[in-house]
């Protein structure tokens, strides 16, 4: 299924799954901004919604309940993602207001989440850079992960690389990383092409560049 296809699925599973505040929340704050977030973001970057939580319920450090715009959250990982948006509201914003935000802010991080916060103009303007910030931080799991697989060492080293770069990466840039010879890069990335972890990313005869291909992106 296409992006719209997948979207209302998502959606429609998370609001069956709701009731009461969590159902409401969920109703309302769910809006435009973070809407753009999964359109131009997310999507782009994975091609799946699997592990993404949207108006997620955290508990706040004074006994009540917070909202987070987007939790993903597997084993041993737990990420908040928020679009800031940038309107009157915070002009009007009260010091209380400002130093609480920060304070929640700070709560969820020693609760053991990673935060990232992206205002709306970056969602809208510069959303290939989000996607590589959001790339980057869940890649960070994902190569603890290539831990677990078949890959030999070579293999598994590459695809950290590409995994923690977020965009295309260059046979140059990981002979450089790596330290590995001309030779040794070439049969490596050629594996992994034939394994579709990796596929082209410009050049035809010559390759300049590889990008992830669905097999690492799809299994987060």
């Amino acid at each position: 299924m296409g992006y719209e296809e997948e979207y209302q699925a998502f959606m429609n599973a998370h609001l069956q799954a709701r009731t009461g505040e969590r159902l409401r929340r969920l109703q309302e704050g769910h809006d435009q901004a973070e809407r753009l977030f999964l359109k131009q973001v997310w999507w782009p970057s994975f091609n799946h919604f699997r592990y993404l939580h949207p108006e997620y319920e955290v508990n706040d450090f004074r006994d009540g309940k917070r909202y987070l715009d987007f939790a993903y959250i597997r084993p041993a990982i737990r990420i908040c993602f928020e679009v800031d948006g940038y309107g009157p509201h915070l002009n009007n914003i009260s010091r209380w207001q400002f130093s609480d935000n920060l304070e929640r802010q700070n709560q969820l991080v020693i609760d053991g989440w990673t935060v990232i916060r992206f205002s709306y103009d970056q969602v809208k303007e510069k959303p290939r850079r989000c996607q590589q910030i959001v790339q980057q931080v869940i890649g960070r799991w994902l190569g603890d992960e290539l831990d677990q697989t078949s890959l030999s060492f070579g293999e598994k080293e590459v695809l950290r690389q590409a995994i923690q770069k977020g965009e295309a990466i260059s046979p140059n840039e990981i002979e450089r990383n790596l330290k590995l010879s001309d030779k040794t890069v070439k049969k490596v990335l050629s594996q992994l092409v034939e394994k579709k972890m990796l596929i082209p990313a410009s050049g035809t005869k010559r390759i300049r560049a590889y990008r992830l291909g669905d097999q690492v992106k799809h299994p987060i």
